[in-house]
């Protein structure tokens, strides 16, 4: 039974893994994780070659060649980013960067030249926070053959401080809690075609309170209620035993 049960998770696992459902494999990804002051940690993972041709770098795209991750590095490090983490890894005969960066403000972001494709908007609007990103044409560098099926997916991925009242991304790229996702194929976003639902670009709106905020609201009244319950627990016993002391004297005298 146990062999059934591994055979029959690693045939659903292998199965989503086929269709992208579970494990979807990205080309290029734009991963923000906002916070409500406007600073934010970033990430980007790409391969060497959708980075050129995105981004017009012109790093050797050889599966055998060597990448410089100090010059990668250098192509991050702008007066408005600042990289912590660079690493590579290889997959499907191609070289990837994952590259993790400290933003102090969003909306600066495009001042930077890798991000300079974009611009963003992030402000308060009556009751909740918006969040907007409108991305240009790429690079549209010509990399060469380098094993592209037409197939290869590009994501840009919004994780939200607080809850979300509003996105624009399409049903099939839809919110996932308090992370919103655009996503379209490598050719598309090569071409221009615009993310979204319409030619905004992405459009995010959200709770001016963070989620770290109603979470330390909810343990801190879960806390003063079980104080309290413990509070009158302890007053009921201490009573009780009062009473029963009473009792004893009366009898005693009596």
């Amino acid at each position: 039974m146990r062999r059934g049960a591994a055979l029959a998770l690693a045939t659903v696992i292998l199965t989503a893994c086929g269709s992208g459902g579970l494990f979807r494999q990205y080309e290029y990804e734009e991963e923000i994780y906002l916070s409500l002051d406007g600073s934010a940690t970033v990430y980007v993972n790409s391969s060497v070659p959708a980075l050129n041709a995105l981004r017009g770098t012109s790093f050797d795209t050889a599966s055998n060649g060597r990448l410089d991750l100090a010059q990668v590095t250098a192509l991050y490090e702008t007066a408005v980013t600042h990289v912590s983490r660079v690493t590579q890894s290889r997959r499907a005969n191609r070289r990837f960067v994952h590259v993790r960066l400290d933003v102090a403000g969003v909306r600066r972001m495009g001042e930077a030249a890798p991000f300079a494709w974009s611009t963003y908007e992030f402000k308060r609007d009556g009751n909740l926070y918006v969040y907007r990103q409108a991305i240009g044409a790429a690079a549209g560098k010509e990399v060469g053959n380098v094993g592209w099926t037409g197939q290869e997916l590009v994501a840009f991925r919004l994780h939200l401080p607080s809850k979300v009242r509003y996105h624009n991304t399409t049903s099939d790229n839809p919110k996932r809690g308090n992370i919103v996702v655009w996503e379209q194929t490598l050719a598309e976003r090569l071409r221009g075609k615009p993310l979204g639902l319409d030619e905004r670009g992405l459009d995010a709106r959200m709770d001016p309170e963070s989620i770290l905020y109603w979470t330390l609201q909810l343990f801190g009244a879960t806390f003063a209620a079980v104080a309290v319950t413990f509070g009158v627990v302890i007053w009921w016993i201490l009573r009780r035993g009062r009473i029963a002391e009473a009792q004893k004297g009366l009898e005693a005298g009596g």
